[in-house]
C-alpha cells in the first residue's frame, strides 16, 4: 500500500494502539475524510472514548495536535482534487522554478529520474494480496469480467481488456449508450469481476458502479492513485500507482506497468489454456483477414 494518505496511516497504527485508540482509528477510516473535520468531542462521543484519547491517537500518527491533523487531511484533499490546470499554475510551469533542481535537469533527463523512481515506488509498495487477488479473479474462467475507464483511463481499460480478451473468455467493456449499459449492470451477479479505473479528479459514477456490483454480490478491482478513489470502500482490491510526471497532467506510465505485470500473472496461471487460446485468435485473424 502505498504511504502517502492519512487513510494508511490510520489503518498501518491499528495494530500498535490501545483498544479504545482502535476505536477512534475505525470511527475516523468509517467516516473518511469528513470524520476528519469534525470536532474532538464529537469523534470521542462516536468512538465512545474520551477526548483525551483522541488526542492520543493524533500524536501517535505523528501530529502536535489535533489542528495540526486537521491541516494535514485538508492538504491531501488539496491534492486529492488537483487539476492539470491547478498544477500548472502552482508550480509555474514552464517558467523558471527557482531551487528546483530537478527541474534544472534536461528533459529527457528528468523523464528518465521521475519516470523510473515512480514506477519502482508503485511496484513495490502495491499490496502483495491484492495484486495475487487481482490475477486470481481475472484468471477465474468461471467469472465474467467488464471493464471501465474514465476520461483519460478509458484508454487504459481498453488495453487491459483487449489482452484478456486474447486468453480468456468472457471479457467485455461497459457500454456507453444507456439502454445497453443499464442491461450489463442489471444482470451482474455473483460471478461478475468489474474492473475500475478512476483517478484524481475522481468521477462520482465509479463509486456508483462499485457499490451496485458488491450489492449483487460481485467482485471489483479498482486500479487508482495513492489517495485512493471514493470507489475503494466497495473495492475488494486496490491497486494503488503513483502517478508523479515531470509536467502538470498525472503520469499513468506506473499504472501501465502494474497492467503488464498482471497480464504477465494472468498468462502464467492460465497457463497452457492461454495458449491454446492465442494460438486458436491468430488462427481464426489470419483465415478472415484481419491479420
Amino acid at each position: 500500500m502505498a504511504l502517502g494518505t492519512l487513510a494508511d496511516k490510520i489503518r498501518l497504527k491499528l495494530g500498535d494502539v490501545s483498544p479504545a485508540e482502535r476505536k477512534v482509528a475505525r470511527v475516523l477510516l468509517a467516516g473518511y475524510p469528513s470524520a476528519g473535520f469534525e470536532t474532538v468531542a464529537v469523534i470521542a462521543q462516536r468512538a465512545a472514548v474520551s477526548a483525551p484519547t483522541v488526542l492520543r491517537f493524533v500524536n501517535r500518527l505523528g501530529y502536535r495536535g489535533f489542528p495540526d491533523f486537521q491541516a494535514a487531511l485538508r492538504d491531501e484533499l488539496d491534492e486529492r482534487n488537483a487539476s492539470p490546470l491547478s498544477l500548472y499554475e502552482a508550480t509555474d510551469y514552464g517558467r523558471a522554478k527557482g531551487g528546483d533542481s530537478q527541474a534544472e535537469l534536461p528533459l529527457l533527463e528528468q523523464g528518465s529520474n521521475v519516470f523510473t523512481a515512480a514506477v519502482e515506488q508503485t511496484l513495490t509498495e502495491l499490496p502483495p494480496h491484492d495484486f495475487d487477488h487481482a490475477i486470481k479473479l481475472l484468471s477465474d474462467g468461471k467469472r465474467r469480467i467488464t471493464l471501465a475507464g474514465g476520461r483519460f483511463t478509458n484508454l487504459f481499460a481498453q488495453y487491459l481488456g483487449l489482452h484478456l480478451m486474447q486468453t480468456r473468455d468472457e471479457v467485455r467493456f461497459l457500454p456507453d449508450r444507456d439502454v445497453e449499459r443499464t442491461a450489463v449492470l442489471t444482470a451482474l451477479n455473483r460471478r461478475d469481476v468489474l474492473v475500475i479505473f478512476d483517478y484524481r479528479r475522481y468521477e462520482q459514477d465509479k463509486v456508483a458502479l462499485a457499490e451496485l456490483v458488491q450489492t449483487q454480490g460481485g467482485k471489483v478491482i479498482l486500479f487508482t492513485d495513492v489517495w485512493l478513489s471514493p470507489a475503494s470502500t466497495h473495492a475488494d482490491v486496490v491497486l494503488p500507482a503513483q502517478v508523479t510526471a515531470p509536467s502538470p497532467y498525472d503520469s499513468l506510465v506506473p499504472t501501465l506497468a502494474i497492467i503488464e505485470t498482471i497480464v504477465a500473472g494472468v498468462l502464467t496461471a492460465l497457463g497452457e489454456g492461454a495458449h491454446q487460446r492465442m494460438r486458436h485468435g491468430e488462427e481464426t485473424a489470419r483465415r478472415m483477414g484481419l491479420y
